[in-house]
C-alpha cells in the first residue's frame, strides 16, 4: 500500500511524541548519570540550523556540519563546502567551529575543528572566596578527519577519527574517539533515518600538576581519576512533509541518549521558501532548563559563481540565559 505525505508526517510526529510522553511518565535514572564525563564542550551544538531546530536533525545535515552529526551525510552532500561557525556560549564564553568536505564521486573526505576557551577566570578558593589575585583559563579543542561512503542511491556510512584534548591551568587531558553513522533513505518518499554513534573511545589519565591551598599550605596535586568520553547513541528520522517549485517544509526528530545524562528527544520544523530563506524552530524535551522552543533563520544566495548560505540560530534557557550561534557556509 502507498502511503501518502500526510499519512507519514502524521506517523513520524506520533512516534517522537509518544518516546517523548513516556520519557516524562516512566521512571528514568539517567540522571543519575550527570557529570560522570569529562569533555562537555564536545557537547556543545556547533551550528545555527541544528540548535534552531532542537538539535534533531541528524538525520538532515546535508551540509559541513555532518561533520559534527553524522559523517555517513557528508557523501550525500551535493558539492564540496567549506562552514565557519561562532557560538556566544554562557558567562561570555565564545566557541569556534570549522569544517571543509571534499566530495569525490560516491566518496567524501573532510576535516573539522571545534575551538572553545574559556578566557580568564578569577581563581577562587574556600580560604579566598573573593579571590586570590590570579587568573586562569581553559583550553579545548576537537579535532577529526572524515570519510564517507554513499555505497547507493539509498544508503551510506561514515567514520569520523577524532583527537580531543582539554586543559586546565597545568593540566591537560588528551585522547581520541570514534564517529559511525549510518544514512538509509525510504526510496523517493521523502523519508529518510539515520543512526550514530559520536565520541566512542576509552577512558584517559589527565597529566600534569596543579597547587591547591589546604589548612596545612600549598599542595601539589598530580594525581587525578580517570575521565571518559560523553558517548552518545543517536537515532534520528526526517521527512519531506510538503514540497512544491516555492516551499518546502521539513520535519525532524531526534532521540539521543547520552552516557552521562538522562534520554532527549528532539523535534524540529524548517520551512524553505524558493529554496533560498528559511524559517526554523525546535523544541528538546528531557532538558530541564528549557522552557520556550528555540528559533532560527536562514539564507542561501549566489555569490562568485557559488551558493552562499548564512544561518542564525536561538536558544533560551531558564537560569543560564541565551545561547546566539551563526554560521556561514559556501558550496564551492
Amino acid at each position: 500500500m502507498k502511503l501518502n505525505r500526510f499519512t507519514i508526517s502524521a506517523a513520524l510526529v506520533l512516534v517522537l511524541s509518544v518516546s517523548a510522553t513516556a520519557q516524562s511518565i516512566l521512571p528514568n535514572f539517567g540522571g543519575d548519570r550527570s557529570g560522570t564525563s569529562g569533555f562537555q564542550f564536545a557537547k556543545i551544538i556547533v551550528d545555527a540550523r541544528s540548535a534552531s531546530m532542537g538539535s534533531s536533525n541528524m538525520a538532515d545535515a546535508f551540509d559541513a556540519s555532518s561533520l559534527y552529526w553524522n559523517p555517513a551525510l557528508a557523501s550525500r552532500m551535493e558539492s564540496s563546502e567549506f562552514m565557519a561557525g561562532h557560538t556566544v556560549y554562557f558567562a561570555d564564553i565564545n566557541m569556534e567551529y570549522l569544517s571543509y568536505v571534499q566530495r569525490k564521486g560516491k566518496f567524501a573526505f573532510g576535516a573539522s575543528v571545534q575551538y572553545l576557551n574559556s578566557g580568564d577566570i578569577k581563581e577562587t578558593t574556600e580560604f579566598q572566596p573573593f579571590g586570590t589575585g590570579r587568573t586562569f583559563r581553559t583550553i579545548h579543542m576537537n579535532v577529526g578527519l572524515t570519510a564517507s561512503h554513499a555505497i547507493t542511491e539509498l544508503f551510506s556510512y561514515g567514520i569520523t577519527v577524532r583527537y580531543l584534548m582539554e586543559r586546565i591551568e597545568e593540566v591537560e587531558i588528551k585522547t581520541g574517539a570514534i564517529d559511525f553513522g549510518f544514512f538509509y533513505t525510504v526510496g523517493e518518499t521523502g523519508l529518510r533515518f539515520a543512526v550514530g554513534i559520536n565520541n566512542f573511545g576509552l577512558d584517559t589519565s589527565p597529566s600534569g600538576t596543579t597547587i591547591r591551598e589546604t589548612t596545612q599550605g600549598n599542595e601539589e596535586v598530580s594525581d587525578f581519576a580517570d575521565v571518559s568520553l560523553p558517548t552518545r547513541f543517536n537515532i534520528a528520522a526526517a521527512y519531506d512533509a510538503f514540497e512544491n517549485e516555492q516551499n518546502k517544509l521539513v520535519i525532524t526528530g531526534q532521540i539521543t541518549n547520552p552516557s552521562d545524562n538522562s534520554e532527549r528527544v528532539g523535534l524540529g520544523v524548517e520551512y524553505g521558501f524558493m529554496k533560498q530563506f528559511f524559517l526554523r524552530s525546535g523544541y528538546e524535551f528531557g532538558r530541564e532548563e528549557r522552557i520556550i522552543p528555540s528559533f532560527g533563520a536562514g539564507i542561501k544566495v549566489p555569490f562568485a559563481g557559488r551558493s552562499f548560505s548564512a544561518d542564525y540560530g536561538y536558544t533560551q534557557f531558564d537560569r543560564l540565559g541565551t545561547v546566539h550561534r551563526v554560521a556561514l557556509r559556501v558550496a564551492l
